[in-house]
């Protein structure tokens, strides 16, 4: 079984694997978040694939508005979708 710390660095990887533009691996245009999201995310995060909806993931994470999402903005997706989760789960 996989370790806390395993997950984390899996999701760094994740991000790293999504923020492969040239120069800085550690942030992700809205076109990268867009594909992370689709591809990591489709089945949490509802309207994935809505160009609203990404737009609007990506302005509440673009806090300091450089036009990019760094890995520490990231992390507030990551906590968002794993308190969601977790209260999903209490449903169950």
């Amino acid at each position: 079984m996989p370790t806390l710390e395993e997950h984390f660095v899996g999701i760094i990887n994740i991000f790293h694997q999504h923020s492969a533009h040239v120069g800085d691996f550690d942030t992700l245009f809205k076109s990268e978040l867009k594909k992370l999201i689709t591809r990591e995310l489709a089945n949490t995060i509802k309207n994935s694939q809505d160009p609203a909806t990404i737009d609007r993931i990506f302005q509440d994470l673009d806090d300091n508005q450089d036009g990019q999402v760094d890995f520490r903005e990231f992390l507030l997706l990551v906590a968002s979708v794993l308190e969601t989760t977790h209260k999903n789960l209490h449903r169950e």
